[in-house]
C-alpha cells in the first residue's frame, strides 16, 4: 500500500479531540450521567484521550470503558470453527448512562451496530453517542456520528490508517491506496 497524503498530524489529531471534549460537555450539560466507551482497538486510547481533556474543563474525569465488538460483527467469516469469547465487563455501568462510543474511524457504519448491539446487551442507557476522530463515508446503515474530528470524503480504494502513540508509536492519519 502507498501513502497518498498525511492528513492529520499530533496537534491536529489533539486539537480534534480537545473540541470533541468541549462538545461533548456542552451537549450534555456537563458530565453528571456521561461514561466515554472506546471501541478496541483505537478507540480505547482516545477515549482515555478524550476524558482527559474532559477533566480539564469540568475537573472531573468521567469513567471510560473498552469494548471489544468482535463477536457482534456481521461481517465475520464462517471459516472461524469456534469464535473467541471475549469477555463482557466493559469495566463501567452502562444502564441510565449516556453513553459514548468513541472509536477512530467511522466507514460502512457496522462496527458501530455492533458496539450498540454489545452496549445494549449490558444494560439500558439512556441515550448513545458517537464520537469518531474520522468520518470517510460511504455509510452502508443510517448511522451518524454525534462528534466528528475530521470529515475526509475518500473512494472506496483508500483507506484511512489511524496511527496512535499508544498503539503505533506514532499520532498520525493518512490516506493509503489499495
Amino acid at each position: 500500500m502507498r501513502v497518498k497524503a498525511e492528513i492529520m498530524d499530533e496537534k491536529t489529531i489533539d486539537r480534534a479531540l480537545i473540541r470533541i471534549a468541549h462538545e461533548i460537555v456542552e451537549r450534555n450539560k456537563g458530565i453528571e450521567d456521561v461514561v466515554l466507551v472506546g471501541i478496541k482497538t483505537r478507540g480505547v486510547p482516545l477515549a482515555k484521550r478524550i476524558a482527559r481533556y474532559i477533566s480539564r474543563i469540568e475537573g472531573k474525569e468521567p469513567p471510560v470503558g473498552s469494548l471489544d465488538i468482535t463477536l457482534y460483527r456481521d461481517d465475520l467469516t464462517t471459516d472461524l470453527e469456534q469464535p473467541v469469547v471475549k469477555k463482557k465487563d466493559i469495566g463501567v455501568d452502562v444502564a441510565n448512562k449516556i453513553v459514548v462510543l468513541v472509536d477512530d474511524v467511522i466507514y460502512t457504519g457496522r462496527t458501530v451496530r455492533a458496539a450498540m448491539d454489545a452496549i445494549i446487551d449490558l444494560g439500558r442507557p439512556k441515550a448513545i453517542q458517537l464520537a469518531e476522530l474520522v468520518d470517510r463515508g460511504h455509510r452502508e446503515l443510517p448511522i451518524r456520528p454525534d462528534y466528528v474530528g475530521k470529515n475526509v470524503p475518500t473512494s472506496r480504494s483508500e483507506i484511512i490508517q489511524v496511527m496512535l502513540e499508544e498503539v503505533d508509536g506514532v499520532n498520525k492519519v493518512v490516506i493509503t491506496e489499495k
